[in-house]
């Protein structure tokens, strides 16, 4: 499963506008106009979303503060189409082209909506919004747009890959901090991993080297027996 936010940004609201979506600094997409409301960049980032992993079978989790864009989608979408998108009341739905394009992107896709709430911590909600305000800052502005790197994964296990790689650096960091020197020294002062005549409280903990190729594939066996891939590597022992 892909878990992404989506985010829309409108200052003045109508006013320069911002789409955006997001994964990872890695994985990310972000757009705009010089003029557009909340609520249509709201959907636009929620549309490009869909559209970036159109080629992917994996159940797609949107994390979304916009309980507009929620609601069209999960409850007023159906009725309006039977309606002729047209709303209870037989007026026209707003936003109806984007809502078209959407429903479009939909149809035989797997996917799950969150409602988040925005402007309270939530990393991949703020994230998106910061995202999303920068395109319109940047329309504001007349300055370059800042677009985003796109899609960079070819599934949801090498999502899962790189966030695993992201913690161990992150973990490692401060080792590296050190320099090569001190770490050969590490290495060479600790030349054997554990020894077979100790006692099995006293070995040492067991760290391997993996590439990113590596890494997911260990993922995707993991995900395959559904257990993690610290227990999938324990059942080997």
């Amino acid at each position: 499963m892909i878990t992404a936010a989506a985010d829309g940004s409108a200052l003045g609201n109508p006013g320069p506008a911002g789409w955006a979506w997001y994964v990872d600094d890695h994985c990310w997409a972000a757009g705009g106009w010089p003029h557009a409301t909340n609520n249509q960049a709201e959907l636009t980032a929620v549309l490009e979303l869909f559209r970036a992993t159109a080629h992917l079978d994996d159940e797609l989790h949107v994390l979304c503060d916009s309980q507009y864009v929620i609601n069209a989608v999960t409850k007023w979408m159906s009725g309006w189409k039977r309606k002729g998108w047209r709303k209870a009341d037989g007026k026209p739905v707003m936003n109806v082209e984007l809502l078209q394009l959407l429903d479009a992107e939909l149809a035989g896709r797997r996917y799950r909506f969150e409602w988040v709430r925005g402007h309270v911590g939530h990393d991949l909600n703020e994230a998106a919004d910061s995202r999303a305000r920068a395109v319109a800052e940047a329309y504001r502005r007349g300055a370059a747009v800042p677009s985003g790197p796109g899609w960079t994964y070819e599934a949801a296990s090498a999502v899962e890959a790189a966030a695993i790689v992201g913690d161990l650096e992150a973990e490692l960091e401060p080792e590296l901090d050190s320099g090569p020197e001190a770490a050969f020294e590490a290495a060479s002062d600790d030349a054997a991993l554990f020894s077979l005549d100790e006692p099995v409280d006293a070995w040492h903990t067991l760290t391997l080297d993996l590439s990113t190729e590596e890494l997911e594939r260990l993922v995707q066996r993991a995900r395959a027996e559904g257990v993690s891939p610290e227990e999938f590597l324990r059942g080997f022992i």
